[in-house]
Formats: structure tokens, sequence, C-alpha cells
């Protein structure tokens, strides 16, 4: 098991080349596809809140990164592992075998 380690840190060790794609009930973008389809297809992480989402300082930080796509999965507030699951699908429908 590894070491909880804080999103700042993570994020201020990121490799900028790899995508992250933040999934935030506030994204202003309304289609995940639209959103999505501006990514080249390639590795990326799937970044899903907690229960009871994330902090403004955290949506903040996330928010000033170029390497971070902000999406939204729509006007419903989803349970992790749902949200996981669903952005996972339109991860896959837009940059994955799909296509």
């Amino acid at each position: 098991m590894s070491a909880t380690e804080k999103l700042d840190s993570v994020i201020a060790g990121w490799d900028a080349t790899r995508p992250i794609v933040f999934c935030d009930e506030d994204s202003e973008e309304r289609c995940p596809f639209t959103a999505l389809a501006r990514l080249e297809p390639g590795p990326l992480a799937l970044l899903v809140g907690p229960e009871g989402g994330f902090e403004d300082g955290e949506r903040a930080l996330l928010s000033s990164k170029p390497f971070v796509t902000r999406i939204s999965l729509g006007p419903r507030i989803l349970r992790a592992d749902t949200a996981a699951v669903a952005a996972l699908a339109l991860v896959n429908a837009v940059l994955g075998d799909w296509r």
C-alpha cells in the first residue's frame, strides 16, 4: 500500500505532458464531449472527487493548470464510484476504443 499524498503535492510534481481529466460539477463546459475532444488520445489521468466534493482551494488549484481539463458529468451529484465509471465511459467514447 502506498502512502497518501496531498493533492497540491501531487499536482506540483505532475508530468505536464500527461493530461488530467477533472470531473468538476462546477465546470463551465456543460458538454463533456466538447471538452474531451480537445485532448489527444493517449495516457491520461482521471480525477473524481471524494464524497462531498472538492474544496474551493482544490478546485482553484486544478483549474489553474494548463494540463487539466474540467468536465461536467451532468446536473446530478454522483457517488464517487459511480462518477468514476461514468467518466471512464465518456473518455473511452471520445478518445478510446469507441471512436
